[in-house]
């Protein structure tokens, strides 16, 4: 149940979008905006004037706070307070989290209450600029979906190198990339709980007509590239120890191929269009490149040790993989910050400034040696394949919370919600 209105993007004018969001450590979705609902007028014969004017005013809250950060909160040069107090991007996750046990009354016990209103939210990736529905799910998975955005929005800024007081070349702290890390796991904990746990509450209809933004592929395939993303993180500060063996980090850059490439396949026949799509991606394809020249030189390294021309000779195949790959990804990084909107790289740090420098010696050197030793027919034609590793890095298991004590008995008009049930 629940009636779909979406509005073609040549009706409204209603989505803004930046020319420029500025540096990008981390990709961060187009923010869905919620736009006014009017509850008194939806709820009013079965509600109390109190849980109503409280769903109203946690709303309200919301979409005055969305609208004021939405056109600024994906560019890294955002002022972190508004003249009227601070709508910054951790006061409005916390009015999300305020909002959600309150909003979950409507669906508890299967209530017609979830069919009453009509929740409207701003696409970013979607032909339709904005879409409609009258079910309160809908409304879940949009504020879930927002959640974990705003926590990606949290790593990147988290994530570009400030400069050091040393003098050095600008950098990130270990402090901030173990934050990170966690930021990660706890943004992909939304998004799985709004694949395995929400969705499925949508009757199929209502699947169908999701706009992309919260298709499941693009749900699975954010998750995904947080997973992926968090990897990186734990790569760059292997490479940074001591102790971190070279099977320690052929095992990390293998698991990130696969949460890249899972990523990739979750979003390669999806409709994704209007810039944030296009550049959303791009940037998967860009990450899963990048991430395959990182398997396959730690892979290469680890065969060279062997000592036989055959293990020498995959070696070279695999490090020449990597310095092919690598240069794909330079072009891919490029082609995703030229798409709109805008985008810049912040400084190399963390892995890719290490293997930026590696790749490109170590093969040549390894191809030289090698090529000295052994006849070119030695050498192999084609990457050996890479190891496989179950992946390690899991999502937070993330529940929805408990309905809001405020859903007593007598805030319901008729004195029990079992009327409601459908």
């Amino acid at each position: 149940m629940g009636c779909i209105v979406s509005s073609q993007k040549d009706s409204g004018g209603n989505r803004r979008r930046p020319g420029s969001i500025g540096d990008v450590s981390v990709y961060v979705p187009g923010l869905r905006i919620p736009k006014p609902v009017d509850f008194t007028q939806s709820l009013g014969d079965y509600l109390s004037k109190s849980i109503v004017e409280r769903l109203s005013a946690l709303r309200t809250r919301i979409v005055v706070m969305a609208g004021q950060e939405g056109p600024t909160i994906t560019r890294t040069k955002r002022k972190s307070a508004t003249q009227h107090g601070g709508s910054t991007l951790a006061d409005l996750l916390q009015a999300l989290e305020d909002y959600l046990p309150v909003l979950l009354g409507l669906v508890k016990d299967g209530s017609h209450l979830q069919y009453k209103v009509q929740f409207v939210w701003v696409n970013q990736e979607d032909e339709a600029e904005e879409t409609a529905m009258s079910n309160a799910w809908y409304e879940v998975l949009s504020v879930l979906h927002l959640m974990a955005t705003l926590l990606l929005s949290q790593a990147n800024l988290l994530l570009l190198p400030r400069t050091s007081t040393d003098g050095y070349q600008p950098k990130v702290s270990e402090e901030n990339r173990r934050a990170s890390v966690d930021i990660f796991l706890k943004s992909a904990g939304y998004l799985d709980c709004a694949v395995r746990h929400v969705l499925p509450q949508l009757p199929a209809e209502l699947r169908r007509n999701l706009p992309v933004d919260l298709a499941e592929g693009v749900l699975r395939a954010l998750c995904l590239q947080t997973l992926g993303q968090g990897v990186d993180i734990q790569l760059g500060m292997a490479i940074d120890s001591t102790k971190a063996t070279l099977a320690v980090k052929r095992r990390l850059a293998c698991e990130m191929v696969k949460y890249w490439q899972q990523a990739q396949d979750n979003i390669t026949n999806l409709p994704l269009a209007n810039g944030w799509g296009e550049k959303h991606r791009l940037y998967v394809k860009w990450k899963y490149i990048e991430s395959k020249a990182a398997a396959y030189y730690y892979h290469g390294m680890i065969l060279d040790e062997g000592n036989t021309e055959k293990s020498h000779g995959m070696a070279v195949a695999a490090l020449q993989a990597a310095d092919e790959y690598f240069k794909e990804s330079k072009k891919l990084c490029e082609a995703f910050n030229a798409a709109t909107p805008l985008s810049r790289n912040p400084p190399l740090w963390g892995t890719m400034k290490y293997l930026s420098e590696k790749i490109p010696k170590d093969t040549s050197s390894k191809v030289r040696i090698n090529r000295d030793l052994y006849t070119p027919e030695r050498i192999m034609e084609t990457a050996p394949t890479l190891p496989d590793f179950a992946l390690a890095l899991k999502p937070d298991d993330y529940q929805l919370p408990q309905v809001s004590p405020s859903w007593s008995t007598e805030n319901v008009k008729g004195g029990s919600p079992n009327h409601l049930k459908g």
